[in-house]
């Protein structure tokens, strides 16, 4: 039952993050549409772990070089998604209202992918 109730919460979140971000595009001041690239990092942040995940059978190794490196591929994909609205900002194709917006919608976007392999990704026998 914890787990269900961690879903709901998880998916609460999403949904807030992703009202953020919707907000930041068609609110009547804004309505631009470019913010919505975000979702393409939203959507690939998972994969270089997927993969290290399934690459690396050792489990009982802490840290491995391929894990590292997900964690790398990672952390540039995030730091990605936060840049693109502040560029889109810089050179005027969105206002500053809206990358504040994107920007929110980012942090709760990220805290929730964050929060689900925290809850879900500890111990399972999930092989894909």
């Amino acid at each position: 039952m914890a787990g269900i109730k961690a879903l709901v919460a998880l998916s609460f979140t999403g949904a807030i993050g992703l009202t953020f971000l919707m907000l930041g595009c068609a609110l009547e001041g804004y309505g631009v549409y470019w913010p919505l690239f975000v979702l393409i990092f939203h959507v690939i942040s998972p994969i270089p772990y997927f993969i290290a995940k399934r690459v690396t059978d050792d489990s009982d190794a802490s840290s491995s070089a391929c894990q590292e490196l997900a964690y790398f591929f990672t952390t540039g994909i995030v730091v990605s998604a936060f840049g693109l609205p502040i560029i889109l900002a810089r050179v005027s194709l969105i206002k500053w209202g809206a990358c504040g917006l994107v920007l929110a919608g980012n942090a709760v976007i990220f805290i929730t992918i964050q929060g689900f392999f925290f809850v879900f990704g500890r111990g399972d026998d999930f092989g894909w």
